[in-house]
């Protein structure tokens, strides 16, 4: 008889195209296990968001197996310490598992490699992106760091490898003592406010495919809806491949050979998904910290002033009196996820708006998106703000009340903010004394003052 084969499951719940799973399962009977490690993480253990979908998550998984006639053992605890205890126990012959990028998570794999029993090896394979990081290398062979050079150097090394088919056979270890799901209580109870993302959301892997086929038939047009938050222009594959109920290769050769600009459009954005762990490779506190280095004194710190305090808790409630930013804001809060046009804009208003530091939106959006991902929340806010490695100008101010009409967000805004949902498109965007409801907040500043305020800002910190 050949020995278990652990398969450690970490953000890839699925059972297709899983490269861990089907080597474990070519090598001996497998077990599969998913450890809730909130210590290694720190303060970025999985946010409120981020837990109720790990939930409906792992009992899809669970339902996987369970066709098979098996099961997933859950275990609370550090990771590596229950792992090394679950091979000692089992005798296991390996741990398989996909790499993961997290700081985190890389110093775990060092130190489970260490750790494991004689006759136990850790085998790490590549499961969650197009290609690991360090594929795509300049001609000296170094790392890119801007998006456009690494997007054409990653086109060169197409097509990624073929997918995975799911074993059809398993054959499992007995299986230790499990944690109860329910016990670990992920889902919110006082109060339960899951209710819209219950509504919104199909959640594991099956939904998964269900969505990709559906986005099949709409990716087509996808360039010129993307921007449009009243069209439901989006694939929202981005929770399913963040938690790896699809991975990008799948998703890659489901889409591939199409012709237009919209697939193009989306296959580059699952580049850039590859392109935020290149980044997240080379500077693994990239989310925590600005590449460029711009003086605290750019920001109005929360933390120091009751006023600040009250202007970022409404952007975060969708009170800011800018329609389009409230619409997106309330619409992270109802359903786990925003339209990536709005959260462009819900972003740079908090920044450049407000002139509040990045890193308070990013954590707000790491408790609140169900697809919240490490790399891509930090890149993506470094973006915007101007101090990423490859980012906007931080003099690039968008408009949020023009953004609002040029993208027709009229019936986007009515369904996410009920007060103005009576007024007519020349309202809409930014209703006027005479039409703004009493109970809809006035602009906490204008754009205009806003715009000033922030380039002097910017001006005063650079010394010109």
């Amino acid at each position: 008889m050949a020995d278990p084969q652990i398969v450690w499951f970490r953000r890839d719940l699925r059972l297709s195209d899983q490269p861990a799973l089907a080597a474990a399962a070519e090598a001996g009977p497998i077990l599969p296990v998913f450890v809730l490690d909130d210590d290694r993480p720190g303060d970025r253990k999985y946010g409120g968001a981020h837990r109720w979908w790990l939930h409906h998550s792992l009992e899809s998984l669970g339902k996987g197996f369970g066709r098979h006639n098996g099961s997933v053992v859950l275990r609370q605890g550090d990771s590596v310490s229950v792992l090394v205890s679950l091979a000692d126990q089992m005798g296991a012959g390996a741990v398989h598992a996909n790499r993961h990028y997290e700081p985190w998570w890389r110093e775990a794999e060092e130190e489970l490699r260490d750790a494991l029993p004689e006759g136990c090896e850790l085998v790490l394979h590549d499961g969650n992106y197009l290609f690991p990081p360090g594929t795509a290398t300049t001609g000296s062979g170094d790392p890119y760091k801007i998006y456009t050079p690494f997007m054409k150097a990653l086109r060169e090394h197409f097509p990624p490898r073929d997918e995975i088919p799911a074993p059809e056979h398993f054959a499992f270890a007995d299986a230790p003592e499990s944690d109860d799901l329910s016990d670990w209580d992920l889902l919110p109870t006082k109060p339960d406010w899951a209710g819209g993302m219950r509504d919104f959301w199909k959640i594991g892997e099956d939904a998964a495919r269900e969505r990709l086929d559906w986005w099949a038939d709409h990716v087509a047009d996808y360039e010129d809806d993307r921007n449009l938050p009243s069209i439901d222009g989006s694939s929202r594959l981005s929770p399913h491949l963040h938690w790896g109920e699809i991975s990008p290769v799948q998703v890659w050769h489901r889409l591939s050979g199409r012709r237009g600009q919209g697939w193009e459009t989306y296959e580059n954005e699952l580049i850039w998904r590859d392109y935020a762990q290149n980044v997240l490779y080379q500077f693994p506190r990239y989310p925590e910290e600005s590449y460029r280095d711009y003086d605290s004194s750019l920001w109005r710190n929360p933390n120091r002033g009751h006023l600040i305090q009250e202007e970022l808790e409404a952007w975060q409630q969708g009170r800011t009196g800018y329609p389009i930013v409230d619409a997106g804001m309330r619409q992270l809060w109802q359903t786990g996820w925003m339209h990536n046009r709005v959260r462009m804009i819900a972003a740079s208003f908090l920044i450049k708006h407000l002139l509040i530091d990045w890193r308070h939106g990013d954590r707000w959006f790491w408790d609140t998106l169900v697809d919240g991902d490490y790399a891509s929340n930090g890149v993506n806010w470094q973006w915007v703000a101007g101090t990423g490695v490859d980012s906007n100008m931080f003099v690039r101010i968008m408009a949020p009340l023009s953004q609002s009409e040029k993208f027709d967000a009229g019936d986007y805004i009515r369904e996410y903010v009920p007060e103005l949902a009576d007024l007519d498109d020349d309202q809409i965007h930014d209703p006027d004394d005479e039409h703004r409801p009493d109970d809809y907040p006035e602009k906490l500043i204008g754009h205009k003052e806003a715009r000033e305020r922030a380039l002097s800002a910017y001006r005063e910190m650079k010394g010109d």
